[in-house]
C-alpha cells in the first residue's frame, strides 16, 4: 500500500490532500498558507516525511473547454519544482470543477460563505485526488 499525496496550487494558499493506492480513497491533510516558497516548501518536505508517498498529484487548472491559461503555467511550475526537490514522481490532473465541488461538499456538510475558507483548499486538493483514483485524465 503506498501513499499519495496531492495539492490544490494557489498563488495564495496549497490545499493538501493524502489517499493510498490500495483503498483509493482521499482525505483532506491541510492548507499551507505560509508566505514565500521557501515556507511553503519546508512545509511540504515535512508532509512528505511525514506521509512517505510514493507520488505527487498536483490540479491543473485549466479553463471551461480544457485550454491552459496562466494559473496553469504557475502549477506546471510548480509540479516541475516538487519533483525536482523531492525527486518523487508527479502527475497533472485536470481539476476543473474541483473547487466547486469542494464548495458543494462544504456546504452539505453545513459550512456556508466565509465559513469555508479554511478547508476549501484542503477539500479542493481531496477532490483532485479522488478524481484520478477514479480515473481522472492527467496530462503532460
Amino acid at each position: 500500500m503506498s501513499s499519495v499525496l496531492a495539492f490544490d496550487f494557489g498563488a495564495a494558499r496549497i490545499g493538501v490532500a493524502v489517499g493510498n493506492t490500495e483503498l483509493g480513497i482521499a482525505h483532506p491533510v491541510e492548507t499551507i498558507s505560509a508566505e514565500g516558497n521557501d515556507a511553503r516548501f519546508a512545509r511540504i518536505a515535512q508532509l512528505i516525511a511525514d506521509w512517505q508517498p510514493t507520488q505527487l498529484v498536483v490540479g491543473l487548472p485549466l479553463t471551461e473547454d480544457g485550454a491552459e491559461q496562466e494559473t496553469s503555467r504557475l502549477a506546471r511550475k510548480f509540479a516541475n519544482r516538487l519533483h525536482g526537490r523531492f525527486a518523487l514522481p508527479v502527475i497533472l490532473v485536470d481539476e476543473r470543477y474541483s473547487s466547486a465541488a469542494a464548495s458543494m461538499a462544504l456546504a452539505d456538510g453545513g459550512l456556508r460563505g466565509r465559513r469555508q475558507k479554511p478547508a476549501l483548499d484542503q477539500v479542493a486538493a481531496m477532490q483532485i485526488l479522488q478524481g484520478w483514483f477514479d480515473g481522472a485524465p492527467a496530462h503532460d
